[in-house]
């Protein structure tokens, strides 16, 4: 037995084909969530006591960084923001009435006063957008966490209350983890992965994952491919929009992020875009602009997490105390599947169907005959002598086979002794698929198949046997 069977920490499951209703307030249809990032005067800069000048998401094509050296152009280009695209956009949502969520890298909030009590007197939310604009991905863990650390402290100061939303950008493969062991943040946004929100257990801890974009996202007109004019941001955000209302006017409501940076969309033809899709959505009743603390308030309260068992995450014996009956009196399919690579994604009843049957699909020929000698016949003596597992008890119930007339009977035994002295196995079917007369036709035409046409076809009704118990057993 593996002590350490492989597990796939990265989860491609999320909520699946049903996502939880958000219920956002007011009815609306779909949550348009506007986020001004703010790093001017927190970049790569020598006069911050970097290595080298910034060369990330400007006007500049083809920048790169100047070891050393101020770059000057860059610097100018960053200076912009503060000083002109902010003021610009502040207008903008301040005369549009939606608030907005800043992500502010400390260092540069600490350097721009007049913007942080604008922000503040509009009500904005200001989160944390880490100490300064720079690459963590090389980051050795622990001056991360101090990093982390400087940065709630350092915004504290400059804006006077901690902030309750992080997002990196610039992160490492321990970013949300570092940042969910402070223990602080009500949301963190470094994902990229879903429409809504959801849950992350990060040791003891439950940590609310608000997704972020990096496609409706004005980083886009400094990047190929990307926009070239506000018109065609425009059309982009209203595509994703119509596509989004229209999903929440027929199913389930979602959330729209549009990230924003100061020296981008701040520049005149860029933010004429931005301002044609606000004039759109306010055309529309049903629409909820919320800051994105809103958002995790109104889902913590809304959608609480409670912890469930995960299949993944049981030893082997727990696994095969729970999974071991699902093919019939063969816990070493279970066994098995255990030691597959499981992940999320295999932590629920569909999930661990498809474990189970690659465990048994990879049994040799004479395994799987164990499997099919391991049923019961359809209405034989078994049955009648209630000595059934609780799961055939109850599939051969629900076709009705528990309450056969004596011709019935009669008729079920010869058909089962002829199968069995033909294939040396009992006919095997999903009763949960069939009434008492499509399974009386199926044995006729099955008893018509080559020995392997009819091991296979009894091997996909095992399967298919499994598929109903653990749907039944619904987690």
């Amino acid at each position: 037995m593996p002590k350490n069977p492989p597990r796939y920490v990265r989860n491609m499951q999320g909520y699946g084909a049903h996502a939880p209703d958000p219920q956002w307030p007011g009815g609306a249809k779909v949550a348009v969530q506007f986020v001004l990032n703010y790093e001017e005067g927190g970049e790569n800069c020598v006069l911050h006591g970097d290595a080298a000048s910034e060369a990330f998401l400007s006007d500049i094509a083809g920048a790169a960084m100047w070891q050393g050296k101020r770059h000057w152009n860059m610097e100018s280009i960053y200076e912009y923001g503060a000083r002109a695209g902010f003021w610009r956009l502040h207008r903008l949502f301040t005369g549009a009435n939606i608030p907005v969520t800043i992500y502010g890298v400390a260092t540069a909030l600490a350097r721009s006063p007049e913007q942080v009590a604008a922000m503040q007197d509009a009500g904005w939310e200001i989160a944390s957008h880490g100490l300064k604009w720079v690459e963590h991905k090389d980051m050795p863990e622990d001056e991360e966490r101090a990093a982390i650390a400087e940065a709630i402290r350092l915004h504290e100061e400059v804006t006077g209350e901690r902030p309750y939303g992080w997002y990196t950008g610039r992160c490492s493969e321990n970013t949300v983890r570092l940042v969910s062991e402070e223990g602080g943040f009500d949301y963190v946004s470094d994902t990229y992965d879903d429409d809504l929100p959801y849950w992350l257990e990060v040791g003891d801890r439950d940590q609310l994952i608000i997704p972020y974009t990096l496609e409706a996202n004005d980083m886009r007109f400094a990047t190929a491919p990307g926009y070239i004019t506000g018109e065609q941001f425009f059309t982009y955000l209203k595509d994703a929009f119509d596509v989004l209302y229209a999903e929440g006017s027929e199913s389930t409501p979602k959330m729209m992020n549009i990230g924003l940076h100061c020296r981008l969309i701040g520049r005149p033809g860029k933010l004429a875009g931005l301002k044609k899709f606000i004039e759109y959505i306010q055309g529309f009743e049903d629409v909820w602009t919320p800051r994105r603390i809103d958002i995790a308030r109104h889902w913590a309260a809304t959608h609480p997490h409670s912890r469930v068992e995960k299949p993944s995450e049981l030893s082997q014996d727990d696994y095969v105390a729970k999974f071991g009956s699902i093919f019939e009196h063969s816990p070493w399919v279970a066994e098995r599947a255990w030691g597959l690579e499981l992940g999320p994604a295999h932590d629920t009843w569909i999930g661990t169907h498809s474990a189970l049957c690659r465990a048994f699909r990879r049994a040799t020929p004479e395994e799987k005959m164990g499997v099919l000698t391991a049923h019961p016949d359809l209405a034989g003596k078994l049955a009648q002598a209630k000595r059934l597992t609780a799961e055939s008890t109850s599939e051969q119930a629900s076709a009705g086979l528990d309450a056969l007339t004596d011709e019935e009977r009669a008729t079920f035994e010869a058909l089962n002794t002829e199968y069995t002295e033909k294939f040396g196995f009992p006919f095997i079917i999903a009763v949960k698929d069939n009434t008492k007369d499509t399974i009386l036709k199926a044995f006729h035409a099955r008893l018509t198949n080559t020995a392997d046409e009819e091991f296979a076809t009894a091997c996909r009704q095992v399967e298919r046997i499994a598929w109903h118990r653990l749907k039944e057993m619904n987690f």
